[in-house]
């Protein structure tokens, strides 16, 4: 009993950590999103600015030209996320199944517990009974 509720707080502990994981990774793709989306507006700017927006001109500004490149590793990064961040989910949902069935397991066994314990008690007040009824007729 008791290896089983350590086995039920390292389930959690782990489902906790693999929570985390994921929110990790979901904050992160979010935030190269973010910057990705500045670098984009930065670069609309800067071709307002030159009034150039054909990328292949000559005197396309270069930091418009940085700025995409950035932009573009950016969404890159955050796209090799995605990847990882599934593969988060599919753990975190695994050790989510696992954590269940070792919490069923305990309230199964619990219930069992219950259920002698309480047939126990019946059988020692059924005898408490007979005694009683015993010593009334005799």
């Amino acid at each position: 009993m008791k290896s089983r509720n350590s086995l039920i707080r390292l389930k959690r502990f782990q489902v906790d950590e693999k929570r985390r994981q994921v929110m990790q990774i979901e904050m992160m793709i979010a935030e190269f999103e973010r910057m990705a989306s500045e670098l984009d507006e930065q670069i609309l700017a800067e071709q307002k600015r030159s009034g150039i927006t054909d990328i292949t001109h000559f005197a396309y500004p270069t930091f418009a030209k940085a700025a995409m490149s950035r932009r573009d590793n950016l969404m890159g990064s955050a796209n090799d996320l995605r990847g990882q961040l599934e593969a988060a989910q599919a753990a975190l949902s695994e050790a989510v199944e696992e954590m269940k069935k070792i919490e069923l397991l305990e309230e199964r066994d619990q219930m069992r517990e219950k259920t002698a314990q309480d047939a126990a008690e019946q059988d020692a007040l059924d005898e408490v009974a007979a005694r009683r009824s015993y010593h009334h007729a005799g």
